[in-house]
């Protein structure tokens, strides 16, 4: 039995479809717009996107995904503005989700930049200035919980093998 073709990458639209999704478009808005289901944009974005901007190198892709590196790098830095906002209003839940938000943009960025491949080399975030910056930032908003604080802190020493 051979396996279906994602119906994203066979669309007429897909550069647009990339680049939607790069710029965190809602699902719901692009399913409607480009007649796709949420959960084709969800598998594509989750199993091709990576992919198909880690090839950027080639050719026919290097403008796009030089394009879709600024694109990323502009919405980290609205991302970590808004976090660190949210963080000064005392919008802990905003502030986090800022983060994780963060932390999905710089893992993409390391994908498109190569620095980050499966099966590849293993790239140490813990010494990495930004990870450092919201680590302490996670950790500082944390302070009045310390039961979450330590809860997290743990959390974070498991994913970084020890440095959080």
């Amino acid at each position: 039995m051979m396996a279906r073709q994602c119906t994203v990458c066979a669309h007429r639209k897909l550069n647009a479809i990339d680049e939607a999704l790069v710029a965190g478009e809602s699902m719901a808005g692009l399913a409607k717009r480009y007649k796709l289901s949420r959960d084709a944009l969800r598998r594509h974005r989750d199993s091709h996107l990576p992919e198909v901007m880690v090839k950027s190198e080639e050719a026919q892709q290097t403008a796009r995904g030089d394009s879709l590196i600024d694109q990323l790098k502009a919405l980290q830095t609205r991302a970590h503005n808004i976090a660190m906002k949210a963080e000064k209003e005392g919008d802990l839940r905003a502030a986090l989700a800022g983060i994780r938000e963060l932390v999905r943009i710089v893992e993409l960025l390391g994908k498109l930049q190569g620095e980050l491949e499966s099966g590849g080399p293993v790239v140490n975030v813990s010494i990495n200035a930004e990870w450092v910056e919201i680590r302490a930032v996670v950790l500082s908003a944390l302070a009045p919980y310390p039961d979450a604080r330590q809860a997290v802190a743990k959390a974070l020493s498991a994913k970084t093998g020890g440095a959080s």
